[in-house]
């Protein structure tokens, strides 16, 4: 058998190895959880693995992804759309007219010498008239009922098609992103990608009316039973006994494994389109590029067209990878998004599985996010072991004991160092 078996059967092990010795509740918990970091992985592995573009502004696409699913599945709010819901959209039209007029205008007056200052004034005018319109709008919005609402709310629909339109969402952010930065030098584009994924969260933060801010949108519809109406039924309570579950832990436990159901369905059909992509023509031209852009350019390929649409791909699997991180969590909140965690982790993950191999990158989704949650409780365990001849008031043993979460850090570090040691290209190398 191969190589790439052994490494996924050690993987599943270690996750079954939690449910034996912690729970069955946290094991699956942390599967899901690996899934939606490999999903995420396999996004930035479309675009530094196929084409080395260097993307600092993860964050940013999966943040878009959570709120898509705010604005797809929350129930609206009929009297924020009353006293203000359509004149927002209108500042918001109007605000789009008034950069594309001034795009029309730059290129209309092109040669004159009054062309900045007509500009300005467009801009300015324009942007007088949108506060004019907007915020108005949006104070009143913000004053409906503001402890549980205080916001336009989503459209109703099932949360599952908030899964696309959250990848729809972080494409269009990328090809915007894209056709001002793509022709920048790679740590020129890294700088500018993370700059915008800051100004994204930023948004989230502070627009209330679109998604509440750093008040949080809780109570979000789920795909899967909720586990009281699972407790409730007859026929779940009847199954449950069947096999000696206690009928909670059987509905916890059946919810996640729905969950894991979901996300793997969307796993196998995101690795099965990329494989695609890779083994195409249009795959090997990408990693022509990546490896030599001038003679790829010399060759008549668009390297500019091409970097575009692999960066808008890869943001687009990031965004629905974001959609069903807050399906899962069931609540938006912002101020959860961090550089460390929803960036430099995807980072770690692409570079340790293998950055141009799409097993690879999986695999370093789930290898990255199983230490990352259970490194804290295996040090806890070690720490206390190794300080179980102190006394319980000793210094030395509760400074040791309460430094335990800082493991998870030094031992990320430790498994990137040996990997990039002893596998340089990663645990699954690029074939």
């Amino acid at each position: 058998m191969s190589k790439n078996f052994y490494l996924y059967l050690i993987m599943l092990a270690l996750i079954a190895t939690v449910g034996f010795f912690q729970s069955w509740n946290v094991a699956l918990m942390i599967l899901n959880m690996c899934i939606i970091s490999a999903i995420m992985s396999l996004g930035v592995n479309i675009q530094y693995g196929y084409a080395g573009l260097f993307n600092l502004g993860i964050m940013g696409f999966v943040a878009l992804g959570g709120l898509a699913t705010v604005i797809i599945s929350a129930p609206p709010v009929y009297d924020a759309w009353a006293v203000g819901g359509l004149r927002v959209i209108l500042a918001l039209v109007f605000g789009a007219l008034s950069i594309l007029s001034a795009i029309f205008v730059w290129n209309y007056v092109k040669g004159s010498k009054y062309r900045p200052m007509i500009i300005t004034i467009l801009l300015v005018g324009s942007f007088f008239i949108y506060r004019f319109i907007f915020d108005p709008a949006v104070e009143a919005i913000e004053k409906i009922n503001p402890a549980a609402e205080g916001y336009l709310g989503g459209l109703g629909l099932p949360v599952i098609l908030s899964w696309p339109v959250g990848g729809l969402l972080a494409a269009i952010a990328a090809w915007l992103i894209g056709k001002i930065a793509l022709g920048l030098r790679s740590d020129y584009l890294a700088i500018a990608t993370i700059g915008v994924s800051e100004i994204i969260i930023f948004i989230i933060k502070n627009e209330d009316w679109l998604a509440r801010g750093v008040k949080n949108v809780i109570g979000l519809p789920r795909p899967v039973p909720y586990e009281i109406d699972l407790q409730q039924s007859s026929n779940f309570i009847y199954w449950s006994q069947a096999f000696g579950i206690d009928v909670v832990d059987a509905s916890t436990l059946f919810v996640k494994i729905c969950y894991t159901v979901l996300f793997l369905v969307v796993l196998f059909i995101l690795y099965w389109l990329c494989e695609k992509a890779l083994n195409s023509p249009w795959g090997r031209m990408m990693r022509a590029i990546r490896d030599n852009e001038v003679a790829a350019e010399s060759m008549g390929k668009d390297v500019k067209t091409r970097h575009l649409q692999v960066f808008i791909l890869g943001s687009a699997v990031c965004g629905i990878a974001g959609a069903m991180l807050v399906t899962l969590d069931g609540q938006l909140t912002p101020t959860n998004y961090h550089p460390l965690r929803f960036t430099f982790i995807i980072w770690v993950m692409v570079i340790l599985g293998g950055a141009g191999n799409n097993m690879g990158a999986i695999l370093g989704g789930f290898i990255i996010w199983f230490f990352w949650v259970e490194v804290e409780y295996i040090g806890l365990f070690l720490m206390d072991f190794l300080t179980s001849g102190f006394s319980d008031d000793s210094a030395f043993r509760n400074h040791m004991l309460n430094s335990a979460a800082y493991m998870r850090y030094l031992t990320l570090g430790l498994i990137l160092v040996l990997v990039l040691r002893f596998n340089p290209k990663g645990l699954i190398p690029e074939k």
